[in-house]
């Protein structure tokens, strides 16, 4: 353990695994875009997407966001990232959840639509980072053919980078992708407690 070594035994340790990491930065490629994927039943999905898409404002960068099945209701992200309206898509295109709409060649037509809107930006070389939320979702659902979104993803500039969220990553896409993070769920405060949705948590 750590703690148990000497402070010399400590600096040599580090000496060495700094070694070891200035090795692997050197070897490492050079900058390439990339398809992530943030999926599992845990919470943190878009959250995390969220954070990506907010580093990539802080460095200029223009970000569009196409939220599949969200959309009936205005998140408080959207109202977060105003200050960043000139760099920022942001395109609720869902009719909320499946449960709710309970029409699905509805929810098919409207994810169709969302995924041709989300092309437009995937092929746009102007925008450097494209998030599709709860696109996954829809491809598990079989409102989209995940050898599609494959496609689509091909045609995207080769230094820009796209996100895909949402639980239920189909493994085709699982296997394309960069960055694969599996969210997983270990406790959740409504299954265990009855607590709903809260405001700055959930929305």
């Amino acid at each position: 353990m750590a703690n148990s070594l000497s402070d010399e035994q400590y600096k040599i340790k580090m000496q060495k695994r700094k070694a070891l990491q200035d090795e692997r930065i050197a070897a490492a490629k050079a900058e390439k875009g990339l398809v992530i994927v943030h999926t599992g039943n845990g919470k943190g999905k878009t959250t995390a997407a969220l954070g990506m898409v907010l580093r990539s404002l802080g460095h200029g960068y223009q970000v569009a966001i196409i939220q599949f099945i969200k959309g009936a209701w205005e998140p408080a992200e959207k109202a977060a990232f105003a200050p960043w309206q000139d760099q920022l898509t942001f395109l609720a295109l869902g009719e909320g959840f499946t449960w709710e709409t309970q029409d699905r060649q509805r929810d098919q037509a409207i994810a169709h639509a969302a995924w041709q809107k989300a092309l437009e930006y995937i092929r746009n070389p102007d925008y450097q980072l494209v998030l599709l939320d709860e696109v996954n979702v829809a491809l598990k659902l079989g409102y989209l053919d995940v050898e599609t979104v494959l496609a689509g993803l091909e045609e995207k500039p080769e230094s820009h980078h796209v996100i895909l969220t949402g639980r239920g990553a189909p493994q085709p896409l699982i296997d394309r992708a960069d960055l694969v993070t599996e969210m997983t769920l270990v406790k959740h405060p409504f299954r265990e407690q009855n607590v709903k949705a809260q405001p700055g948590i959930e929305f």
